[in-house]
């Protein structure tokens, strides 16, 4: 499947690609995946560490689950659907680096002043913040990414990216259980001349927020490289509806992507968000056992997956045009049984176990499925289609997934200290329901991966 140029954009007169450009020093490339895989830590680590603080968070506001898992998910996408694809139409013409640093800057700010909320509204105010700050975060760090690797190699410099990712989820783990430990005999602190009073659990939002504004200025020392792999060249950002031409017309290869990671984000958001509160209810592990323990075991197991991902994918990569996807699909076919397991177990240890073989599994499918969609998308709709892959995974899996979960325990199940066949029956449903779903795209992406071979060959891409 050979890509056709959107209709209404500038095509270059000297027929002149990206490709032909060399690339980046391998030491400027690997120093700007450090601090894109730095600022994804603070990212997963501002937007991750209300999950430990649940409980306290449920006392002190007298919140029902559902109010809960409003600020668990739909307060970090509600602008996301509205302004997330629309932004990252910038992020194909303006300077990216830019982009991201501004970003960080917000969101890290919002996180700290999560710290002086005082009623549901103010907090789910300030959440909203982060999802602000976080909008055009990811589709500008994985079109980056793809400029400063070739494809080969992307999969490898993602691994490394999702380092940051598994730092921000077990650093919100191990230092929330730090902090509250640290925290637990200081009394709430009344801010001089206000009624603004501060309580142990909004301490940590104050910590982890303010130190994301020196990862914004270690940022700036990143530097922008040059764009590659355009089919056009733009003056103006591409408008949407071309993309979404582009899209439709190539549905049979993004179709399956864009789906298969909808059905499993619902699962996966959903785990995450309750499953500290699943270990508190259902084994009556304190929140700073239940981090200590979570974020330890994810930071060991989560390297694994990620090693086993890339090497499975780069092996496939030697005669398969369609490594990234199958190894995706793969993932998604054994990730399920240790999900299902997991919250029924009788043993907390056990749980923990099937927990960590769970995003193991499932954090090392994430290597190559970013990376295939890097590897099919032309550079002048990189951003766009990024954030259009991402929304799919923050508004429809981080909006929709604590929420599923919550209705389940408070109307379903109809009590919360039965979370564990909440989650058990999230992931029986959506999993099977998502591997299905990828797998039909694997021949698709490997077609659409030769006729790019092909074209890079000719010159032409």
């Amino acid at each position: 499947m050979a890509h056709e140029v959107p209709e209404s954009v500038d095509t270059p007169a000297n027929g002149e690609s990206g490709a032909q450009q060399p690339w980046p020093e391998p030491r400027t490339a690997w120093y700007a995946t450090v601090i894109f895989a730095i600022a994804l830590m603070f990212a997963f680590l501002d937007r991750g560490i209300i999950t430990l603080l649940v409980e306290p968070i449920k006392a002190d506001l007298s919140l029902t689950d559902i109010e809960m898992s409003l600020l668990l998910g739909f307060a970090l996408i509600v602008f996301n659907a509205f302004v997330a694809v629309p932004a990252s139409r910038f992020v194909d013409i303006w300077p990216r680096n830019i982009i991201i640093t501004v970003g960080i800057a917000f969101w890290s700010t919002a996180t700290a002043l999560c710290g002086l909320a005082q009623n549901f509204w103010q907090l789910f105010t300030f959440r909203m913040g982060v999802g602000i700050g976080e909008l055009v975060h990811g589709p500008a760090t994985y079109s980056m990414m793809a400029d400063f690797f070739p494809r080969e190699k992307l999969p490898r410099a993602i691994a490394v990216l999702q380092l940051g990712f598994i730092g921000g989820l077990g650093v919100s783990l191990l230092l929330g259980a730090f902090v509250i430990q640290m925290l637990l005999g200081i009394d709430n602190v009344v801010i001089p001349g206000t009624s603004i009073v501060i309580r142990n659990w909004q301490l940590v939002f104050i910590v982890v927020g303010l130190p994301g504004l020196l990862v914004a200025a270690a940022m700036m020392t990143v530097h922008e490289p040059p764009r590659r792999g355009r089919l056009t060249e733009l003056k103006k950002p591409m408008p949407l509806r071309n993309v979404l031409r582009y899209l439709i017309t190539h549905w049979r290869l993004y179709a399956p992507q864009f789906f298969g990671l909808a059905v499993s984000a619902i699962e996966s958001s959903g785990t995450r968000a309750w499953q500290p509160a699943f270990f508190q209810r259902t084994y009556d592990w304190s929140a700073q056992k239940t981090g200590l323990v979570l974020g330890t075991a994810l930071i060991v197991a989560a390297p694994f997956g990620l090693w086993g991902a890339t090497w499975l994918t780069e092996k496939y990569a030697k005669t398969r045009d369609d490594a990234n996807l199958r190894v995706v699909a793969i993932a998604y076919v054994l990730s399920p049984i240790f999900a299902i397991a997991g919250p029924l177990m009788p043993n907390p240890w056990l749980a923990v176990f099937c927990a960590s073989m769970a995003l193991m599994i499932g954090i090392g499918g994430a290597v190559p499925q970013n990376a295939a969609l890097q590897s099919v998308t032309p550079n002048e709709m990189r951003g766009q289609v990024t954030a259009l892959y991402l929304f799919v995974f923050s508004v429809i899996g981080g909006g929709i997934g604590p929420t599923f979960i919550a209705v389940f325990t408070d109307y379903i199940i109809g009590d919360e200290q039965l979370l564990r066949y909440a989650l058990s029956v999230s992931a029986a449903i959506m999993m099977p329901i998502a591997a299905w779903i990828m797998w039909s795209g694997v021949k698709p992406y490997g077609r659409a991966i030769a006729a790019i071979k092909i074209r890079e060959k000719q010159g032409t891409y």
